[in-house]
């Protein structure tokens, strides 16, 4: 008897109406041949009312007195839902966190995963009851109760659906499901089928707000398919899954975050080390980093530049003054920003997607001060006030109001890796996975160099709307592809975009950008046609602040200065000279434990 998980967030049992809605629902799955378990979040707002009650005690709650007071939030709902169950005449037991057997870090108010227990629940599901489980919370080695942070009840639904081997995950939300972006910013939003597992994770931690990245963190590295439901109506709502062979169209989604902050490291050293000692001071201040941009270096000195959510700046900004005390150079930064960024697996294997991305920008005079790549997603750093603009643009220019209809076939492919890990990363991946140590450490499962590709350097452009734009559509018109773009923040109104193309195409690549920006003055057009690229592929990247750290140590270590670097959710790559590529590839994978 295949077992099913579903989770229902605050809003879908805010009050005893919504509460039986639920119950229903399981009841009904039951009856239909599948054993349930719930997960259940604390009622609409009494996480918030705990929240205001400690505050009229004390303006410094302890994080264990937190954990156990917000816990019983959800302590009390699943009460609740077994009471709703047993009036609709069927078996059910509500269990708390360390009923179940969720055994987590000792990080109150964020605690991690380590292992969950089955004993119990498999127990009470032969017994022919639905299992009401709480969730958002564990216990630690010390029985403490613990919480798991934002998303906490979608981590325990999807880490239960992991080691149940259930069919299928169903998280029931107030909305139909995953949409193109936002129905509240822009009205045409539509409903996506049928999304990735990295285009959700992409999309989940660029406010997407459905889901947290955590939860679908633990769905790809156990393979579990999620589907996300609206709890108010019958609706398939959206899968989320792996990807599809033939993704339907180039764009999946519009994602945005709306208060990012800027900081800058001007003028430092290029030289090994540099972004080492830079990410480890972060990595020590747990400040989680958003894009991080590094363009190649002028004068023997570069500029790094990486946003972060806007509470955490000042904190940021402490931590680069403490780095350039020691490195040199100066910090500026910048408020008021947002992240705007197009999702897709379908411009894996079609140009001219971020070309289409800043014409849609530029027809709006919306200017772009950072730009950042991966395979699957272009993210542009604008100012907060033109973020509605901006996404609206970009969603009606890719056309997501209208129903996929499928991608033409081109000749264009995306660049071949031209060094590999000779085994399989699947299977590598499933491999590390079962040595994992806790549930939700973090899994590197490929590094590999890329030698066939070669960067292109234009400097000095004019910071201004519509500059990109002509650049990548006449290159994306000679049918060339690009793999990284990165354009760092414009100093004295002045920027500089470095891109990655084929080697074959590079001195192409070069004559078009010349012939776009002839007229411009000063603007300078260089190339290296022989770079290595490395990249760190895996799971969890984003949520273990020490990725970032741990590579560029290794490579500082081994004496290798990084060129460029850009990240996304999934990825973190790096530019280095090409005849350092073999020495760089074998210390990241011994870093990594890639063997």
């Amino acid at each position: 008897m295949s077992i099913i998980v579903q989770k229902f967030g605050g809003t879908s049992v805010a009050d005893a109406e919504r509460i039986r809605r639920a119950a229903a629902k399981a009841v009904a799955t039951k009856r239909a041949g599948h054993q349930v378990v719930m997960v259940v979040s604390a009622r609409g707002k009494k996480t918030d009312e705990l929240i205001s009650l400690a505050a009229e005690i004390t303006s410094t709650p302890r994080p264990r007195e937190m954990d156990m007071l917000l816990s019983t939030g959800e302590q009390e709902c699943v009460a609740l839902m077994a009471m709703a169950v047993h009036e609709l005449g069927e078996a059910a037991i509500s269990l708390t966190g360390a009923q179940i057997g969720v055994r987590t870090d000792g990080s109150h108010t964020k605690a991690r995963i380590i292992s969950i227990s089955t004993q119990r629940i498999k127990e009470a599901l032969d017994a022919g009851q639905i299992v009401i489980a709480a969730g958002f919370q564990g216990v630690d080695e010390d029985f403490n109760i613990t919480t798991l942070g934002r998303g906490g009840s979608d981590t325990t639904a999807a880490a239960l659906a992991a080691v149940l081997n259930a069919s299928t995950g169903e998280i029931y939300t107030d909305v139909e499901g995953v949409f193109t972006t936002d129905p509240r910013v822009v009205q045409t939003a539509t409903k996506i089928d049928q999304v990735s597992y990295d285009e959700m994770l992409e999309l989940a931690s660029m406010g997407a707000g459905v889901m947290h990245s955590r939860s679908i963190e633990f769905a790809k590295k156990y393979k579990v398919h999620l589907r996300v439901k609206p709890s108010y109506m019958d609706g398939p709502g959206t899968l989320i899954s792996p990807a599809p062979a033939q993704p339907p169209r180039r764009v999946t989604g519009v994602a945005f975050v709306r208060n990012e902050a800027r900081v800058s490291l001007i003028g430092v050293p290029d030289q090994p080390g540099v972004m080492s000692q830079v990410f480890a001071l972060l990595s020590e201040s747990k400040i989680p980093v958003d894009m991080v941009v590094q363009n190649v270096a002028v004068a023997g000195t570069a500029n790094v530049s990486f946003t972060v959510a806007e509470v955490d700046l000042a904190k940021t900004l402490e931590v680069a003054a403490t780095a350039v005390s020691t490195l040199g150079g100066t910090v500026a930064h910048q408020r008021e920003l947002s992240k705007v960024s197009v999702v897709g697996h379908g411009m894996q294997s079609h140009t001219g997607v971020a070309a289409q991305m800043f014409q849609f920008l530029a027809k709006e005079n919306v200017n772009i001060h950072i730009v950042t790549t991966s395979e699957i997603k272009i993210s542009v750093l604008i100012d907060r006030h033109l973020c509605d603009t901006a996404v609206n643009a970009a969603h009606a220019g890719f056309q997501l109001d209208r129903p996929p209809a499928g991608l033409p076939s081109v000749g264009s492919s995306a660049p071949v890796k031209a060094t590999q890990l000779g085994r399989d990363a699947e299977k590598l991946e499933q491999d590390i996975v079962a040595r994992l140590s806790g549930m939700e450490d973090i899994v590197v499962s490929d590094v590999y160099a890329d030698t066939s590709q070669a960067r292109v350097t234009i400097t000095t452009l004019d910071d201004k709307p519509g500059v990109a734009a002509a650049i990548f559509s006449a290159v994306a018109d000679a049918g060339i592809m690009v793999d990284m773009i990165v354009q760092n923040a414009a100093q004295d109104g002045k920027a500089n975009i470095s891109i990655t193309v084929p080697s074959q195409d590079v001195q192409r690549t070069v004559d078009v950008a010349r012939e776009v920006l002839a007229g411009d003055t000063g603007v300078e057009v260089s190339c290296n046609p022989t770079i290595g690229k490395l990249t760190v592929a895996g799971i969890g990247l984003r949520s273990h602040t020490d990725v970032g750290a741990k590579l560029f140590r290794a490579l500082a270590d081994n004496s290798i200065n990084v060129e460029m670097v850009n990240t996304s959710e999934i990825k973190v790559s790096v530019v280095v000279a090409s005849e350092q590529t073999g020495k760089a590839l074998q210390a990241l994978r011994a870093t990594f434990n890639i063997v």
